[in-house]
């Protein structure tokens, strides 16, 4: 029988598949793109998926490894695209690594952490299964959102 931590993992890499799986076909040029009146870039959402996994990697499970990294969520802080993402190889790294640093820190989490909670200003009090149905959920909308820009932005 899986544990909850290999079930959520598991549930947490087949929800991401949704971003991941279009990366490879996103283009320098698609990069910028945005769908007006909109004020997000394809780039913009790239590089904000991976601030948000870093911040959840440290500041809802950071107890397991990732505590003393420093996270700068240049997306989160500036609030706004304000157009410095067009680096494409830089971002596939970017959420590569945000991606293992991630599952890294949920493969230590224990049965009973995921009914330990956390306080966070953005969500309140949760549990951090629920909060991890935020980082699940939160991927899966910007995923959605990098799809139509793909298709419809300019």
């Amino acid at each position: 029988m899986k544990s909850k931590t290999q079930l959520f993992i598991e549930l947490w890499q087949e929800a991401r598949i949704r971003f991941s799986d279009q990366l490879p076909s996103i283009t320098q040029e698609d990069l910028n793109k945005r769908l007006l009146p909109g004020p997000n870039s394809i780039g913009f959402l790239i590089r904000h998926i991976g601030d948000v996994e870093l911040l959840y990697a440290k500041n809802v499970f950071g107890e397991n490894g990732i505590k003393d990294e420093n996270v700068i969520a240049k997306t989160v802080i500036a609030q706004q695209d304000n157009g410095g993402w067009s680096y494409l190889s830089e971002l596939l790294e970017y959420v590569e690594y945000s991606f293992q640093m991630l599952r890294s820190v949920l493969e230590k989490l224990r049965e009973e952490d995921w009914e330990a909670t956390v306080t966070s200003k953005e969500f309140g009090t949760k549990t951090k299964a629920e909060a991890f149905g935020r980082i699940v959920s939160h991927t899966i909308h910007h995923s959605g959102q990098i799809a139509i820009i793909k298709k419809y932005g300019s």
